[in-house]
């Protein structure tokens, strides 16, 4: 059974969507504003997020780039009363898979979900990374050192990730800030420095080989050398 959350304010749209998805064999979660969408999303592993493009609280272009930034491996169909090419472009560009304008039959939305799972299907897995003894694995989201699982926030999850990606290279506090956090610009932040000094924490204390190391000026890099 795959299981989709609608993420709508409309009631009339839940009402219809939701009971022709539970007819079809979907389990259907329901969240009626981006926060709460949001915070769903980070707690359930969902196949498909159905996300209406205006929405209280956080908008679906907010929700959809922090879903991506934080690499949910959910994919998402946008709805949105907006018909313009203009609009279209911006949701795919924002990290949307497919756009759905309304008003919609009910059928092209169960068409455009079947093809979206066949294409997820076949989407090739996220290698595990490792450096040294320190392994990530994105399919899980969970770390360890050695044998020691690692609890981390999203923000350091996404860092760790970054940084393991790169390993070897020195990345500077701007990319780090741009891939991490979406700054296209340092804004004379220390939030960068803040999480390092989070993840040398869970990471390095009490390691015999510190992993993640400072070019002074720079940035940062995480290394077994």
């Amino acid at each position: 059974m795959s299981s989709v959350l609608l993420v709508e304010d409309d009631p009339r749209v839940v009402r219809f969507v939701r009971r022709g998805l539970e007819a079809e064999g979907f389990a259907v979660d329901v969240a009626n504003d981006g926060e709460e969408g949001l915070e769903l999303c980070r707690s359930n592993d969902y196949d498909v997020v159905i996300l209406d493009r205006m929405l209280p609280r956080m908008d679906g272009m907010e929700v959809c780039d922090s879903l991506r930034r934080e690499r949910r491996p959910c994919v998402i169909l946008m709805l949105t009363a907006k018909d313009s090419l203009q609009d279209k472009v911006e949701g795919l560009h924002g990290g949307a898979d497919d756009y759905l304008t309304k008003p919609f039959a009910f059928d092209e939305l169960l068409a455009r979900l079947h093809a979206l799972l066949r294409r997820a299907r076949y989407q090739p897995v996220e290698p595990v990374l490792q450096v040294a003894d320190l392994v990530l694995d994105p399919a899980s989201r969970k770390a360890r050192r050695g044998q020691r699982e690692i609890q981390l926030t999203v923000k350091e999850y996404m860092l760790l990730a970054y940084l393991m990606e790169n390993a070897g290279r020195v990345l500077s506090r701007t990319r780090i800030l741009n891939h991490v956090w979406g700054y296209s610009f340092d804004p004379g932040s220390k939030v960068v420095d803040v999480y390092i000094r989070y993840l040398r924490q869970k990471i390095d204390t009490d390691a015999e080989l510190p992993l993640i190391h400072t070019t002074r000026g720079f940035g940062y890099c995480i290394s077994a050398e």
